[in-house]
């Protein structure tokens, strides 16, 4: 991308070069203001082709310590003094046509060769023109995309010059003046709407339609609740987006991240070259229930909760719950930390909450265990097919596995259960198929069991 936008800058400079000295010795040689207007226009246009040559070669530069966003803006500050140039030029021109206008003298000779330099520098304008349009586009520019406008506004003064000569050839040798003048006003307009946008970029001003196309992606992603805040500006090529977004509170960090990722990932699909910073803001919602915000604390602290139940008494609301904690802790270090997540529910539901805590030693993990040998196995599934006999609601043991570490049996199996039953009354029936089969072996440490509904729907 950059040596592209070099070339073209570098192109566009030597054909100013050439334009400039042929276009000084037409005028020279006929007398012609509207000539010498354009002239000194095509001069003003190596020194902004050549500004533009070096910006482009700076702005591409990566993000520094001094320069946190980039070097982008160096092509706003070139397309700025082209402004200054393209206003000076208009002045200058407007000034000496008035000045022939009032006091004639000078003649213009109308020559073949001189009309051939102008119309051989319209072909120019146009190809190179054309070419920074493109280019411009491509690298989204802002440098590039002045040359291309400055060029094109260089076109519509040839032909006015083409005008001006014409005019005075046919006898009216006041043509070229106005023709020059025609120049000036040319050259004021695009000096206008290139000083315009500079300006705009300059002053971090929103590009055109983006905040719309923020609000839209916001809207449209799952998960966000609301655009909070987006402030969008232009940096040379890039756009810098910063984005605020609220999401619910009870959300993991894992799926706030995801929501982030895709929202990012739309953005760069609409906005290329889109540098986007969004920050997700967790709010509380009307729909949240007691179990959520009490969750919700113990997720913040890090704390293992289960058994947590919720009771409304008259008007009075009571929560108590389960908590694990390390087994090798010491026990005024578990009380410690229940009393402070008791005391960051009594802050979130209020103080008038009565909330009770029970500590439990966690479940140890990450233990190393080793598979029993295969009459341990066919002792383990008889034991539970019999059980399964006693316990009507389950049936179908299956795909059982048995493994001793040192804290002792560790069983998993899987059965079936009527798949009309209710949560809880599958439950309770494995619940006690569990805890009859921990009463039938003093070595068990834990059996987990995985329910698999079965059977017709009613």
């Amino acid at each position: 991308m950059t040596s592209q936008k070099t070339r073209v800058a570098l192109i566009s400079l030597l054909a100013s070069v050439g334009l400039t000295i042929g276009k000084f010795s037409v005028a020279l040689a006929t007398g012609s203001l509207g000539i010498l207007s354009d002239a000194f226009h095509s001069l003003m246009d190596i020194g902004a082709t050549a500004i533009t040559f070096f910006a482009v070669r700076v702005s591409d530069k990566p993000a520094d310590d001094e320069h946190h966003y980039g070097h982008g803006k160096i092509e706003s500050v070139t397309a700025l003094a082209e402004t200054g140039l393209l206003f000076v030029i208009a002045g200058w021109i407007v000034y000496e046509a008035i000045h022939r206008l009032i006091a004639p003298g000078n003649g213009v000779e109308v020559t073949w060769w001189a009309v051939a330099v102008i119309c051989g520098s319209m072909v120019v304008d146009f190809n190179r023109s054309r070419a920074l349009k493109r280019a411009a586009e491509a690298t989204r520019s802002e440098a590039l995309a002045a040359d291309a406008l400055h060029f094109a506004s260089d076109l519509w003064s040839s032909a006015a010059v083409l005008v001006g000569l014409a005019a005075t050839w046919a006898g009216f040798p006041a043509g070229d003046s106005f023709a020059a003048i025609a120049v000036a006003v040319v050259v004021g307009l695009a000096g206008y709407r290139l000083g315009r946008r500079t300006i705009e970029s300059l002053t971090d001003t929103a590009p055109a339609g983006y905040a719309d196309i923020i609000a839209n992606i916001a809207r449209d992603a799952e998960g966000v609740l609301a655009l909070k805040r987006a402030r969008i500006r232009r940096g040379g090529s890039t756009v810098f987006i910063d984005a605020d977004v609220n999401v619910r509170r009870t959300f993991a960090f894992d799926r706030v991240n995801a929501i982030k990722a895709k929202f990012i990932d739309r953005v760069h699909r609409e906005i290329e070259d889109a540098d986007i910073s969004l920050t997700a803001h967790p709010v509380a919602i009307d729909d949240e229930t007691i179990f959520d915000k009490v969750m919700l604390v113990a997720a913040r602290r890090g704390v293992a909760m289960h058994h947590l139940t919720v009771q409304h008494v008259s008007d009075a609301l009571s929560v108590s719950f389960d908590i694990e904690v390390d087994a090798d802790w010491p026990y005024w270090k578990a009380h410690d930390v229940a009393s402070s997540l008791e005391e960051a529910i009594r802050n979130e539901l209020g103080d008038d909450v009565e909330v009770e805590s029970h500590i439990e030693p966690a479940d140890v993990i990450g233990v190393d265990g080793a598979d029993v040998s295969e009459e341990m196995i066919l002792e383990v599934v008889d034991k539970l097919e019999v059980l399964a006999e006693r316990h009507p609601l389950v049936t179908h043991i299956h795909d059982v596995r048995v493994r001793r570490n040192s804290l002792g049996l560790f069983v998993t199996l899987h059965c079936w259960v009527d798949r009309t039953l209710t949560v809880d009354e599958v439950h309770t029936a494995v619940d006690r198929f569990e805890r009859a089969f921990r009463e039938s072996r003093a070595d068990v440490r834990r059996i987990v069991t995985h329910a698999e509904p079965h059977g017709a729907e009613r």
